[in-house]
């Protein structure tokens, strides 16, 4: 049972950093003129902060996520990545 709870959070993992290195090549792939597709997406969150106010601290939550096409098809190569190993 240990190995399949692992199995889960290196899929995880592969797939978080398949997102977030997709979504960097994404924005740098937007400012050249025959790759700017690769950088057209969406952004969803949060976009106002909720703010809690305790007297003692002062906590803010905010989170917005940045979905490109670069980062959904870096998603999908660490998952076959992922498939192969």
């Amino acid at each position: 049972m240990a190995t399949r709870d692992k199995n889960i959070w290196i899929l995880l993992i592969f797939i978080l950093s398949g997102l977030v290195i997709g979504g960097l090549l994404g924005d740098i792939a937007a400012k050249v003129d025959f790759l700017w597709w690769l950088g057209y997406g969406e952004s969803f969150g949060l976009t106002n902060p909720i703010e809690l106010d305790l007297s003692i601290i002062k906590l803010t939550f905010a989170i917005i996520f940045k979905i490109n096409i670069a980062s959904i098809i870096g998603m999908a190569i660490a998952i076959f990545i992922y498939r192969k190993v």
